[in-house]
């Protein structure tokens, strides 16, 4: 194909080509590149070599622009993510590559703008093409940009290292992208909830969270407290990993079907998506605890050994996510068991109330599948006979941790509660087991006896035992009976 005149770019198009054009090396000025665009690669040639053509899928790309360097000459900058293999690495993970090219285009001396022009226009054109690919979908990018981004970060969290990750990579990625953002550190426990149940929601576009799930469980329900609920529960919702458990995370990385990563590989993959913007419904699930206390969740119910072991880690949490498997270990040694009495809506019930109804003065998000707790449940529920339970497990999302895939099948807006209960009897090495089979989500494949495995809609769980521990998201709430139900796609989470 005979490359148009530089001149008469502007910057002419070749066949099946967006656009077509010829650019220098950014930091030499001297090897011209011929640059081609179409819906879903950049093409770049080195016309002063016979090396083959270089391939950017736009796939990876996270923005471009366009600027006046301090040459006074126009740049073409493009910010791509690839997925690459690094050394000592499990698999592949996304890693950042910036290419900058100089236009080549002559102008007439009277127009000393037209080259940062034609720049700017490149720049526009690769990121329509980029965006092109979640047509289907609705961008976060194109619908509510200009606004910008609230971004709370703990930083407590994890090991302390939250501020760190942001200045060393996060920080970076939304300038790349040209996503104006506010950063609000909190300062204790609940200043998140307080932060979002005042703050104006018409100054952003999205609240995201740099911690663990701890910090999204207050701003979730720090939402839910505004008079204004309904509305200011549709806000988009960002998830960037900087705690120990990082669940949430994990899940949204697993729901783009890549390779499992961890650290700051799954930060920066999280980082990635949040920058692309695409937003999804975000199943909430509304917990009813027997003091008439509400809470919503996201995430996940435990009572028993989950729940043991996430608080009693606590203690260990200078060792950073080590020291969920040093609770683990110390929980699988003495393996506590608990009486209780569960029962749960099968997924497959069609019934969209309860016979008797749930009378409440709460109107956020009506339990219309729920009775009272001082009730019998529904005729067509499945109730558990009493029993010991070592586990009871409720899984809103893929990943109970950055590490286990508990509930492997689950997607961020299915309408579903994936529930396990693992009953009294099982062996400690068995209990291990299971819970190594959960790092790649082939724990039911073990075809353990004690361990069940059903989808719900809605569920009730009575402990019977006098003590034990119980945790909504990771976050210990008061002991006793609760019910729950779930509100398909009632909020909205930037994913995949």
């Amino acid at each position: 194909m005979d490359e148009p005149d530089a001149q008469h770019q502007r910057n002419g198009t070749a066949a099946g080509a967006r656009m077509h054009g010829q650019f220098t090396d950014a930091d030499t000025g001297r090897l011209t590149h011929a640059l081609t665009l179409s819906d879903s690669c950049l093409t770049v040639q080195n016309i002063s070599s016979s090396s083959p053509p270089e391939h950017l899928d736009l796939r990876d790309c996270l923005w471009s622009r366009a600027h006046r360097g301090e040459d006074q000459d126009a740049y073409l900058c493009v910010y791509l993510y690839p997925y690459r293999r690094r050394w000592m690495a499990w698999g592949p993970g996304r890693q950042r590559d910036e290419r900058r090219f100089r236009l080549a285009l002559r102008t007439d001396d009277n127009d000393e703008d037209a080259n940062l022009r034609e720049a700017e226009r490149w720049a526009r054109a690769i990121n329509n093409a980029r965006r092109a690919e979640h047509a289907h979908g609705v961008l976060f990018s194109e619908v509510r940009r200009p606004r910008g981004m609230m971004v709370l970060v703990n930083p407590q969290s994890g090991q302390g290292q939250a501020m760190a990750l942001y200045n060393r990579h996060i920080q970076r990625m939304l300038t790349e992208a040209d996503i104006p953002h506010t950063l609000f550190i909190t300062e204790r426990q609940n200043h998140a909830r307080d932060l979002v149940r005042s703050a104006d929601l018409m100054q952003w576009d999205a609240l995201v969270v740099l911690s663990g799930d701890g910090l999204l469980f207050e701003v979730v329900n720090g939402l839910m407290d505004r008079p204004d609920w309904e509305k200011a529960i549709q806000t988009p919702l960002g998830i960037l990993p900087g705690g120990s458990g990082n669940a949430l995370a994990a899940s949204v990385h697993h729901y783009t079907r890549a390779s499992p990563v961890w650290g700051e590989d799954l930060l920066t993959s999280c980082g990635f998506l949040l920058c692309k913007g695409l937003v999804s419904k975000l199943d909430l699930v509304s917990i009813r605890l027997a003091s008439g206390a509400r809470l919503f969740s996201f995430l996940s119910l435990a009572w028993g050994f989950v729940a043991d072991v996430d608080i009693e880690s606590e203690r260990f949490r200078p060792i950073g996510a080590l020291r969920f498997l040093l609770s683990t270990l110390l929980s699988l040694a003495s393996l506590r068991v608990y009486q209780g009495k569960l029962a749960f809506l099968p997924a497959e019930s069609e019934r969209e109330s309860a016979s008797a109804g749930f009378c409440s003065a709460d109107s956020r998000l009506p339990d219309r599948l729920l009775v009272p707790l001082e009730q019998p449940v529904p005729q067509d529920w499945t109730q558990v006979e009493e029993q010991e339970f070592v586990l009871v497990l409720a899984m809103f999302q893929a990943h109970l941790d950055e590490d286990l895939r508990a509930a492997p099948d689950a997607r961020v807006d299915d309408g579903l509660i994936h529930l396990f209960y693992v009953t009294g009897g099982v062996s400690r090495l068995m209990m291990l087991r299971l819970f190594r089979a959960m790092q790649s989500g082939t724990h039911l494949d073990l075809g353990c006896a004690h361990l069940v495995y059903r989808r719900a809609r809605a569920l009730r769980l009575e402990p019977l035992s006098t003590a034990g521990v119980m945790t909504v998201d990771g976050e210990r709430v008061e002991y006793g009976p609760l019910q729950a139900q779930v509100h398909r796609g009632a909020a909205r989470l930037i994913s995949a």
